[in-house]
């Protein structure tokens, strides 16, 4: 099943972790420490819907089953209800809407139900397969494994959401090589290019989207309850209902391999599992006075030819750069960068969508794979000229702020 069903499972199957603690959420987390810096979008995308609100929630463990509450207006609520070999979650909304989750035996259901529309249902049968449906004003759902990879493809409001699972390593790991499927298929390899293309009018073809499963963060607590070790691998798949030789354990596997593997000489790594250890690993390299950007852009496009209407540059020298992956819940692959610059790149497709990139230059390349995926599609040599990459909507790039 793809991991956008894992996330229920994981907040399910964590619950009972955070009951009768009293950490604040990750956003209250960031405000604390960091209450002169916005939110980006990616890390805002990545909090779960009800840590954006002012709710109050409940978490109660009886015998047998655990429950929880958020209170709403109006009277609306939210319950999760463990009991006898079934789990339920209950969304309650105006004028009679609702969600509910229910494990009975052997299956899953997840039902929302919305005013004057459908709602969407995700059911997992007795024979192991996987349907989501959602039923807004003509558009869907729809999850697809397939071999090779994983697709999602959602569209409310007529925006259309993608997730792509990407062959080969990730491109932002720079002692890998690429391999030849990754140079054909994989659509991040457009996003490197030269610092010269950062010229106004210099054209580029890329497509800029999310590209991770939009899994949501943990509370640290909880995510610090969970295994994150390639030891660990066999009990990770089972807290997570994952069949050991399916794509997603593969994915998760490469996640987390990607994270213990040594960076290149001279490169400080960090693989966060909530938002409160980013934030403490990215201050404890820049201090507390930073400014967190991401890409953002004004509609969901294709790939397609941008013009570069102008770039800003927003610090020299040093960043910490945050590369979401592909995993049940969100973790950041996250590097100090030294001889790096960062950028603000105002983009204008063909079709007339606007983006306001996120860019890094790295300066010197020298200690790179001679193999990766940058010098294989730009046709230069390690340390022989900068080079560039924007960033998909879901990472993020720290830079230093000077102190108001």
């Amino acid at each position: 099943m793809a991991f956008r069903l894992l996330q229920i499972f994981t907040f399910l199957s964590v619950a009972v972790f955070v009951v009768g603690h009293a950490d604040p959420s990750p956003e209250t987390y960031w405000k604390r420490v960091l209450p002169n810096t916005p939110l980006p979008k990616a890390v805002e995308e990545s909090l779960h819907p009800e840590w954006l609100e002012d709710k109050s929630t409940s978490v109660d463990v009886g015998h047998g089953n655990v429950g929880v509450h958020t209170n709403k207006p109006a009277g609306g609520g939210t319950s999760v209800n463990v009991g006898h070999g079934d789990v339920g979650v209950h969304t309650s909304k105006p004028a009679g809407g609702g969600t509910s989750v229910n494990v009975g035996h052997g299956s899953v259901g997840v039902q929302t139900n919305k005013p004057g529309h459908g709602g969407t249902a995700v059911h997992v049968g007795d024979k192991g397969g996987v349907g989501v449906s959602t039923g807004k004003s003509g558009h869907g759902t729809n999850v697809h494994v397939g071999k090779g990879g994983v697709y999602v493809g959602t569209g409310p409001k007529g925006k259309p959401v993608h997730v792509y699972v990407h062959p080969g390593p990730s491109p932002f790991v720079y002692n890998y090589a690429a391999t030849e499927a990754q140079l054909h298929d994989d659509p991040r390899v457009a996003f490197f290019f030269l610092e010269k293309d950062l010229s106004p009018g210099t054209k580029m073809n890329v497509r800029f989207s999310k590209t991770t499963n939009g899994a949501v963060f943990l509370p640290r607590l909880v995510a610090d309850s969970i295994p994150f070790s390639s030891e660990k691998i066999p009990a990770i798949l089972d807290r997570f209902s994952v069949e050991p030789e399916s794509q997603e354990a593969e994915i998760m596997k490469q996640t987390i391999k990607e994270c213990e593997e040594k960076g290149i000489k001279g490169e400080d790594k960090y693989c966060a599992t909530s938002l409160e250890s980013m934030v403490d690993y990215a201050t404890s390299k820049l201090g507390k006075s930073v400014k967190v950007i991401s890409t953002e852009s004004d509609r969901e496009s294709g790939q397609q030819k941008f013009v570069v209407a102008g770039a800003k540059k927003i610090a020299a020298s040093e960043a910490v750069v945050c590369h979401k992956q592909n995993y049940a819940y969100a973790v950041f692959y996250c590097h100090r960068a030294l001889h790096t610059e960062a950028y603000q790149v105002a983009l204008v497709g063909q079709d007339g969508t606007k983006v306001k990139a996120a860019a890094v230059c790295h300066k010197d390349t020298s200690l790179w794979n001679p193999k990766h995926v940058a010098f294989q599609v730009l046709h230069v040599r390690p340390g022989s000229v900068p080079v560039c990459h924007f960033l998909p909507e879901d990472h993020v790039v720290w830079v230093s702020s000077p102190r108001l």
